[in-house]
């Protein structure tokens, strides 16, 4: 555990609550023992937050921690949504906080600010004029911070994954059932326009009956891992020494919104394999040559390049899930769903098909789009592309968050949803660590799958949040 870690841990009088992460390093035999017990945990519901509708806020008061690569959109994409207010502004370095407080300048929102400490965000937060808390930190502060946030009786989201342990998944949902007070998980990629609309295609029965998901976060980051100005004190380069499927919900979240999976079936076990490291270390070794910075890590054991990850779920449905950050490979989330009737997929090119003749032409999938557009596309979707975040995702995300907000509606992701997505990467390295043997993976919703509608993709109730562009 990083010194940091147990500073905060001290600070926020969080560390009697079991709130404790793997860190930057394997698993050893304890926490090989921990992910195990914590597998098999059963869980009593004590307050359903599947299709929970938290009381209407005509302002959502907002304050965000987290400056740095994710932190600065967020900022900016509220800022541009109605009902929106910035209060709060939080960062260790305060350079980060002016740089975004100066981007604000001319427009509505004059926040407070927060800098300097490791527990600044804890002051933030005990404000009592703040109704939702934004995390876009390091992975290792996201379930502690979204936990003290409910806890100061506010709403939290929070940028991927939302844990990096079982037990932290478990801590937010018990939290979350508590309080009653929203966790979400921000997969923004459940927000990508082929993934809206093959989503409503599956929820028509296009597909049939879908059997079958693929998902992967494929994304070549050697080069920014190892980047000095990359991330704060290397922090997502050290998650790599950790072997699992380290960032599953990209690809995870849409194909489990495709397959009902928390609202009409639910993941059973889990086995996964890692390649060994091919890359990473040896680009450790390079970059020492000459820069005796990376010393360090030219001694350390990395992941294995390619983690591949297979789900069995209680109906009998299969996911499998891949990782790699290293391999010099085109980006790919690999979204596919393989159903009795036909299949979607993403990558390379975006295609539906329902059999042997082959994906459907150019004027075929224009039919498509035109039928199974969703409406919050057709509702925010031309502003979304210009504001901007990953193509118009991140923005229909955040927009759709503060409209359920604001208008008393269920969100899409609850906190099972980022539970559920979050425990594969401490699962998968269980897995890993022991011969790709299976684990079971647990029931964050209690049994309520079994009951639990699936989400609503109309804007009833709600849409009527406006946008200033």
């Amino acid at each position: 555990m990083s010194n940091k870690r147990r500073e905060f841990l001290k600070l926020s009088g969080l560390a009697g609550l079991g709130v404790v992460g793997t860190g930057f390093k394997g698993l050893s035999l304890e926490e090989q023992n921990n992910v195990l017990a914590q597998s098999k945990r059963s869980h009593t519901q004590r307050f359903n937050m599947s299709g929970y509708a938290a009381p209407k806020l005509d302002v959502v008061r907002v304050g965000i921690v987290g400056l740095g690569s994710r932190g600065p959109g967020a900022v900016n994409r509220l800022s541009k949504i109605e009902g929106v207010e910035i209060k709060a502004l939080c960062d260790l370095l305060p350079e980060m906080v002016n740089k975004v407080v100066k981007s604000l300048e001319g427009t509505s929102h004059t926040p407070d600010t927060y800098s300097g400490s490791s527990y600044a965000w804890k002051e933030m937060m005990d404000r009592d004029d703040l109704d939702l808390i934004y995390i876009a930190t390091p992975w290792e502060w996201h379930t502690p911070m979204a936990v003290y946030a409910m806890e100061a009786g506010k709403h939290s989201c929070c940028e991927v994954p939302i844990a990096v342990t079982v037990e932290e998944c478990w801590q937010l949902v018990e939290t979350s059932e508590r309080t009653k007070k929203h966790c979400m998980m921000m997969e923004n990629c459940c927000y990508d326009f082929f993934e809206l609309m093959t989503l409503n295609m599956a929820r028509d029965g296009f597909f049939g009956d879908v059997f079958h998901g693929e998902g992967a976060y494929i994304h070549d980051l050697l080069g920014l891992n190892f980047a000095k100005d990359g991330y704060q004190d290397m922090w997502r380069l050290k998650e790599n020494y950790r072997d699992g499927n380290l960032y599953p919900t990209h690809g995870l979240g849409p194909v489990c919104q495709a397959m009902d999976i928390n609202r009409g079936d639910q993941m059973d076990y889990l086995t996964s394999l890692s390649s060994n490291d091919y890359l990473m270390k040896a680009h450790a070794q390079e970059l020492a040559k000459t820069d005796d910075f990376f010393n360090s890590y030219a001694t350390k054991n990395f992941r294995g390049n390619m983690n591949t990850t297979i789900v069995k779920t209680k109906k009998g449905k299969s996911i499998m899930l891949q990782h790699d950050v290293s391999s010099p490979r085109p980006y790919s989330r690999l979204h596919l769903l393989s159903g009795t009737k036909g299949v979607a997929s993403k990558y390379p090119t975006p295609g539906i098909s329902t059999g042997h003749e082959g994906w459907f032409k150019a004027e075929e999938m224009k039919a498509l789009e035109e039928k199974y557009t969703p409406e919050i596309v057709k509702k925010v979707g031309e502003m979304a592309k210009k504001i901007g975040g990953h193509g118009g995702m991140d923005f229909m995300m955040d927009w759709r968050m503060i409209d359920c907000l604001r208008n008393g509606l269920p969100y899409d992701q609850d906190v099972y949803d980022g539970a559920l997505w979050s425990a594969i990467a401490p699962l998968s390295e269980w897995s890993v660590a022991n011969r790709s043997n299976s684990i079971d993976v647990p029931d964050f919703t209690g049994g309520s799958w079994k009951t639990n509608a699936p989400i609503e993709l109309t804007l009833k109730g709600g849409g009527t949040t406006g946008v200033n562009v």
